[in-house]
């Protein structure tokens, strides 16, 4: 009975809708994280530099992004940010199919936050000599920052970094709440269909298990370090 039910919830049309929602998730991961890494990156080194008012005004970004729940900012961008808009603006804006595209700009602007700490800690945990050093090559700032500072700073923070982006991946389910078809609005509306609660629950636990496993040994041979290795 209960192999039944589990065969119930991946017979067609659900098995499609399933796999539906685990393109729409992974596109939402993926996008997420090449957009937010790179932001995370650009937000370390604009904060790194001494100009006192735009370390401020990014450590006010930061605090933001850490200290309000996600499904608030998503909620913020969907259905805040179109009422700042002119009207014939707005009005074009909610005609069009927007969920995937405010989803993906409130999670990678909060990843990109968290990374951007994390990175920020990996600089600051540097010896400074190293940049001065390089500045007396003839490095400039940014060349530096690149080809010395960031390298390092991003081997130290690479754990933290892995655990931001496992967060945030599993985060991917809040987009379900302005209509984002992902892979837990395919299981809820599966669910809402055959009434097979348990099956289908069970099969999207497996789903998100599986992944998070696949991303947590893909952070593990990222973090570690490739000196040595053939020792």
């Amino acid at each position: 009975m209960q192999l039944f039910e589990f065969l119930s919830v991946l017979k067609a049309p659900y098995g499609m809708q399933l796999l539906g929602g685990i393109v729409e998730m992974l596109k939402l991961t993926v996008l997420m994280f090449v957009f937010g890494f790179i932001w995370g990156v650009v937000l370390a080194v604009l904060r790194a530099l001494p100009v006192r008012p735009l370390r401020w005004l990014i450590a006010l970004y930061v605090e933001y992004h850490r200290n309000v729940p996600l499904v608030i900012q998503i909620f913020i961008w969907y259905f805040g940010v179109p009422q700042l808009l002119p009207e014939g603006v707005r009005f074009w804006v909610n005609k069009q199919p927007i969920e995937f595209l405010f989803a993906f700009i409130a999670m990678s602007s909060a990843f990109g936050a968290y990374i951007s700490e994390d990175l920020r800690s990996g600089i600051r945990s540097m010896d400074g000599r190293q940049t001065e050093a390089a500045r007396a090559l003839g490095f400039s700032y940014l060349s530096s920052m690149f080809w010395i500072v960031l390298p390092q700073a991003l081997r130290s923070a690479a754990p933290a970094i892995m655990n931001q982006a496992l967060l945030f991946f599993k985060s991917t389910s809040l987009a379900m709440t302005i209509g984002v078809v992902e892979l837990s609005y395919q299981t809820r509306a599966i669910q809402d269909a055959t009434y097979r609660t348990f099956a289908i629950y069970s099969v999207t636990t497996l789903i998100y298990l599986a992944i998070s496993f696949m991303l947590m040994k893909a952070g593990a041979r990222l973090s570690k370090p490739k000196w040595g290795a053939g020792k």
